[in-house]
């Protein structure tokens, strides 16, 4: 059989409590630091069974904004942004530290994650505080911030999402889009597929798109991630491809 090095990550500690379901079939994990959600027990108990599952662990912050669960751009100056999330993710170090585990990777959340994909004065906040953590940088692919952080020395992964369509300039469909999740095993499979082995997406438009990628992305909160990634696990198997 062939064993492929596939991380998959998953953004966790979000108040949707699946994680003892959710660590034994993915390789990282992005937890939230209290921006959007996440308080010190919720980090707590999150590291700790983390570090039972060996995954490893990077940073999820966001805009300060647990109202609209990051999910809304915010007007706030440069330095603002940056202090609130250097804190966020220092309270995430703080517990790591006590735990003996190491900060892999920042990778922001929501509408931020969003908006440095594209707006270059978001990017280079994003790319400076990887540069004070001292750590890499999960990214969307073929994005701005990814070119960016290359150019500035910034180790990056390349990021694409298992359970989202795409738009043929690699942008993610709209969540206001009926298709934008994808929530059916065949067709995730296929998508994933495309992407391991033909190292293309089939965009919305129907449009094959050639990618590259360091880690896949499934969203823990949508309606059937377990059953849907358990079954994932399943089909790649069968076709030869272990995941480890």
């Amino acid at each position: 059989m062939k064993q492929l090095r596939l991380d998959i990550n998953a953004d966790v500690g979000e108040g949707i409590g699946n994680e003892k379901e959710l660590f034994p079939l993915i390789s990282s994990c992005n937890i939230a630091c209290g921006g959007h959600a996440g308080n010190q027990e919720s980090m707590i108990s999150v590291v700790r069974l983390a570090k039972e599952y060996n995954l490893k662990i990077g940073a999820h912050p966001s805009f300060p904004d647990r109202e609209n669960f990051g999910r809304k751009i915010l007007k706030i100056d440069r330095n603002n942004l940056l202090n609130s999330l250097i804190s966020q993710i220092e309270s995430l170090q703080k517990i790591l530290n006590k735990e003996s585990v190491k900060l892999n990777h920042i990778k922001p959340h929501g509408a931020l994650y969003n908006l440095a994909a594209n707006d270059k004065k978001t990017a280079n906040i994003i790319i400076d505080l990887a540069k004070e953590i001292k750590t890499k940088l999960y990214v969307p692919y073929s994005s701005l911030i990814s070119n960016m952080a290359k150019k500035e020395g910034v180790k990056i992964c390349n990021e694409l999402f298992i359970d989202r369509n795409y738009n043929s300039d690699l942008t993610l469909l709209s969540r206001e889009s009926p298709y934008a999740i994808i929530n059916n095993s065949e067709k995730m499979f296929e998508h994933v597929n495309k992407m391991i082995t033909n190292k293309i997406i089939t965009s919305i438009d129907n449009k094959n798109i050639p990618i590259e990628f360091d880690t896949l992305c499934i969203h823990g909160d949508s309606p059937g991630a377990i059953e849907l990634i358990k079954d994932l696990h399943l089909k790649l198997y069968n076709i030869g491809i272990k995941i480890i």
